[in-house]
């Protein structure tokens, strides 16, 4: 189904409609705000500008400008401050509000009369902090101090009074941090002096017993001893090695001198080889005497004497030799062992200083990071003795408040324009919405949007309760109701493409909608037409025809279904031209069987050739069944609705029931 566009024009319908709820919502609200207005005691502002500004104190140990980092809390923490109780109750002090307070307000005993719970200053504190606010000024460093009240004086003495409270509250806190921070360090710092002292003189004892004095000089040397010591004992290491191998041959040789002049060592000494040399010569000069003179020639004599004597020599120089060698051997071991126990006694002693070097640096480190923390107190307290009267945040106060001249709440004009606004847009919206949550049937177009069904006319409400419908369709044929049912015969003559429906039946939902009247009158004004008309009452439930025609109702349909009226011509009644009525006759006490009778297709089939239109009224098809039946005994059915009482669920459920009887069925609705 194509969505509808929904115009202003429908709008505009709904507010039209519900026009009494918006004029009754407009009108509560507007006398709420108005009479809310005019009863509120006004309320004064004074305010007081103050000027807040942050300062780091100078870091003197910087050797660059310090810029402070950004501290978005700041400013917040400094409106807190400025609402905070211990302000307030400067303020109380500084005004002495405990005994002037009554001067501002006469209903001061009775505000201060509770003070069980709190005092006197506490309260007034609380009533100082519930009237403070606190605004800054967009874009600079200005802070509004307000203060709010019924009496325009207390307003302005209060207003003045907490920036000053304030600014009396930061000097205090100030003070107090920095006399804290004071007598933390300075009792920081004796207690690093006595740790320095302490330390100092560890370390001196410790120089004095251990002589540290020399220390230093002494690790210096150390090292170069032993290296020296190293390289001399591998030197006498290696001498001995090479003694020890000579002193090996010499013993293996033993006394035989001939073998021991094939030693190098002894061979290669000066003097053994000049005794060899002489040797040399004194046999060369023995042989040449030989040859001069015999053996026991005195001059071949004295010769031999001289070789003898040179060989003795030489013996006597090679044991001199040998004894040499066995010396150095013996030297050169006895001092490798001297060099081994001075380089392990170099050794000890190098492990000792290194030792006593350790423990010396522990002392020392440990004195100066005594003095480092010592000398950094010092200057930190120093600093901070400068520095204690410079603020961490500087106020000013820039304007002081004013005594206000008119009040600041109520706003009359606001509150009236926003009581109008309010009234005005609450209204409408209480008018849509009760709009959206009525769930009846208002308009002919909707239920053919809605429903899928056409509408055979719309019947307009008679304003009048004094006068029926009946009689003023009688009276005024050309009035606009008698013409809404005009239009409502023509629908029905129309609705078949072949010809126009013989037996119709008018019935509703509920009770109370319309169905008998709407029944009555197109009854009447198909017979105005000239067409022959019965209408037949088959409310046998609660009937009211008769009593709209003033019948008698003694006889009518339930006496001849239930066979106690056998002539049709004695239930049937004349009261218009052209019209005749069957009225409902005594109730029965089983209805729906009685119109589910053979003798009700019977008589069905009896007036169905003697009139050309039959117009039956039945009970409300949600009720009772019996408009069930007479649905699928006659040839259309016509349902009634009201406007703003039948709702869409119970239209919809009563189609479904009639759709479930039978397919011929019109399923046309009448709005009136």
């Amino acid at each position: 189904m194509e969505e509808k566009e929904i115009h202003l024009r429908d709008y505009l319908k709904v507010i039209k409609k519900r026009r009494y709820t918006v004029y009754t919502f407009f009108t509560i609200v507007f006398v709420v705000v108005l009479i809310g207005t005019l009863s509120t005691t006004p309320v004064y502002k004074a305010t007081a500008k103050v000027l807040i500004e942050r300062v780091e104190p100078y870091n003197f140990s910087m050797m660059y400008p310090y810029y402070p980092p950004y501290d978005p809390e700041f400013y917040e923490t400094q409106y807190q401050l400025i609402k905070s109780k211990s302000v307030a109750l400067k303020v109380v002090n500084m005004l002495s509000l405990e005994t002037t307070y009554e001067n501002y307000f006469k209903d001061a005993k009775k505000v201060l009369a509770d003070t069980k719970e709190k005092t006197k200053a506490e309260i007034l504190a609380d009533i100082i902090t519930s009237g403070l606010v606190v605004t800054p000024v967009k874009n600079s460093k200005i802070v509004n101090v307000s203060f709010m009240s019924t009496n325009p004086d207390f307003a302005q003495v209060i207003a003045n009074s907490v920036a000053r409270a304030y600014v009396d509250e930061l000097l205090e806190m100030r003070m107090s941090a920095s006399r804290y921070s004071l007598e933390w360090m300075t009792k920081k710092a004796e207690e690093e002096k006595e740790k320095l002292e302490k330390a100092e003189k560890a370390l001196q004892e410790y120089m004095r017993v251990n002589d540290i004095v020399t220390l230093q000089d002494k690790i210096a040397i150390t090292p170069e001893k032993l290296s020296e010591f190293n390289a001399q004992l591998i030197k006498a290491e290696t001498r001995r090695k090479e003694l020890e191998s000579l002193y090996g041959k010499v013993m293996a040789i033993g006394s035989n001198i001939k073998e021991a002049e094939t030693i190098p060592a002894i061979a290669s000494d000066p003097t053994v080889q000049s005794l060899r040399n002489q040797i040399i010569k004194a046999e060369q000069n023995i042989e040449e005497l030989s040859k001069k003179y015999g053996k026991k020639h005195p001059a071949m004599i004295r010769a031999e004497e001289e070789l003898r004597v040179l060989e003795q020599k030489k013996e006597q120089e090679i044991k001199r030799v040998i004894g040499t060698i066995k010396n150095e051997y013996e030297l050169a071991r006895s001092n490798e062992q001297n060099l081994r126990r001075m380089l392990a006694s170099s050794k000890a002693e190098a492990l000792s200083l290194n030792e006593k070097f350790i423990q010396y640096g522990v002392l020392t480190r440990e004195v100066e990071t005594n003095r480092q923390l010592y000398d950094a107190l010092i200057k930190r307290i120093k600093e901070q003795s400068v520095t204690e009267e410079v603020q961490s945040v500087n106020v000013w106060i820039v304007e002081k408040a004013e005594k206000p001249k008119s009040p600041v709440k109520p706003r009359k004009a606001l509150n009236l324009l926003l009581g109008i606004i309010v009234g005005l847009f609450g209204g409408i919206g209480m008018a849509f919405f009760f709009e959206y949550i009525d769930n009846t049937i208002k308009l002919p177009e909707d239920v053919e949007e809605r429903l899928g069904i056409s509408v055979l006319g719309v019947i307009p409400l008679l304003e009048s309760k004094e006068e029926s419908i009946i009689d003023l369709i009688l009276k005024e044929p050309q009035s606009v109701y008698a013409e809404s049912y005009k239009s409502i015969r023509t629908s029905i003559l129309l609705s078949f493409a072949d010809k126009p429906p013989k037996n119709v039946l008018i019935t509703s939902m509920s009770q109370e909608e319309g169905k008998t009247v709407t029944s009555v009158n197109l009854a009447i004004a198909f017979a105005r037409l000239g067409h022959s008309v019965l209408l037949v009452d088959a409310d046998l439930r609660k009937p009211s025809v008769h009593t709209i025609f003033n019948l008698n109702n003694l006889s009518g349909l339930s006496t001849y279904l239930a066979g106690a009226t056998t002539d049709l011509e004695v239930i049937f009644k004349e009261p218009l031209s052209n019209l005749t009525v069957i009225p409902s006759g005594p109730m029965p006490p089983n209805p729906s069987e009685l119109l589910g009778s053979s003798r009700m297709h019977d008589l069905i089939s009896n007036i169905k050739s003697r009139f050309d239109i039959i117009i039956w009224d039945s009970p409300p098809l949600m009720t009772v069944t019996d408009g069930l039946i007479l649905s699928k005994l006659l040839d259309a059915t016509i349902i009634v609705v009201k406007a703003g009482k039948t709702t869409y669920e119970i239209v919809s459920r009563g189609l479904k029931i009639l759709k479930g009887r039978r397919e011929t069925d019109v399923a046309a609705r009448v709005i009136g």
